[in-house]
This record gives C-alpha cells, structure tokens and sequence, in this order.
C-alpha cells in the first residue's frame, strides 16, 4: 500500500516496516480517555488523519485491500477535547531509546498547532513513551517548543531524558486509566 501527501511526497510504501509503532501507547490513551468518559470526567477523543482512497482490490466484498491512499492534509496533533470547561490537546509520541527522545519524531505542522492552541490558551502537552524503559512522561507543551526551536539553532536533534525529568512529569502505569494523565493535568493547571 502506498500513501502521499497531497504534494505527491511518499509517506509510506509495503516496504517500509512500521508495523505497530507507537500503537501500545496509542491504546492505552484510548483506553484511559474511555475510561474518563464513562466515569464523566472529561470528553477526549483520538482525531481521525483525513485520508483520500483513491484505489482498492475487490477480490471478493469481505476481503477489499487498500492499494493507494494520500493523506489529504497534514494532521495536526492526535487527541483534544475538554476537560474542566478547559481546551486539551496533546500529542503521543512513543521511543525504543532509553537515554534521548529524538525531535525528528515531531513534525512542522505538528509544532505550530501546538503554538496556536498556546497563544488561544488552550491546555497542550506531549506524552512521551520510552517503551523500552517502560515509562511515560508528560511534558508541557511550552518546554517541547524550547527544544525544537533550539534545534533550529544549534542543531539539537533530541531531548535527553534528564530534561524530560527534570521538566516533565512520570505517568505511573494503572489499571483504570491506564496512563492518568488527567492527574498531572489538575497538578499543572488547576490546584
């Protein structure tokens, strides 16, 4: 299967193997978001990547496959929603590194939606797996943007786990919300 940007750049192609990247993490906030919903905690939801098929294999109707598919925008970041009458938005980023989380994993037009949902007051934030260490670091959205406009300075090309440590806040693992990120929430921006 083959997916491009409008511009006709290759996203991703049968060769390239990504197969489940960053999708534990990606079910484990849609769990806790589940969970916060049916409890009446707060609405979040996972935004849909708008995407244009334009070519599918009809062998038989219960077995259609996806040849070529283009995104037909830039997404911007992967859930929002609303939490305390406040705006959420956050990103989900997921690493095998134990020691850094590479910039690169963040995209431009990721980086100034965060911006704007900032300047609108809107609560943002990243959520950072270090899947091999097993663990889960909320990280303000302001210290993200710190980084990513050093690394247009000084060539930067990660942020060392100490940062994130010493800026951000570990997640501990739990049952029922898996990832409580809704707890450093109320830490940060109302108590």
């Amino acid at each position: 299967m083959e997916i491009n940007y409008p511009n006709g750049k290759r996203f991703f192609n049968q060769d390239t193997q990504y197969g489940n990247r960053g999708m534990t993490l990606e079910e484990d906030i849609n769990s806790s978001n589940e969970y916060y919903l049916a409890v009446g905690t707060a609405v979040i939801h996972k935004k849909p990547t708008p995407v244009q098929v334009v070519n599918v294999d009809f062998p038989k109707r219960s077995a259609a496959v996806i040849k070529e598919a283009y995104f037909q925008k830039p997404s911007t970041t992967d859930y929002n929603g609303v939490y305390r009458g406040k705006y959420i938005d956050f990103e989900a980023k997921e690493t095998k590194q134990k020691s850094s989380f590479p910039l690169k994993n963040f995209h431009d037009h990721q980086v100034e939606h965060i911006r704007k949902v900032l300047k609108q007051g809107g609560i943002c934030f990243v959520l950072l797996r270090f899947s091999t260490l097993g663990k889960v670091y909320f990280l303000e959205a302001g210290h993200l943007l710190h980084y990513w406009d050093e690394q247009h300075g000084d060539g930067r090309k990660s942020i060392r786990i100490t940062e994130i440590q010493e800026n951000g806040h570990l997640i501990p693992s739990g049952y029922r919300p898996r990832i409580d990120y809704l707890k450093i929430v109320d830490t940060m921006y109302f108590d």
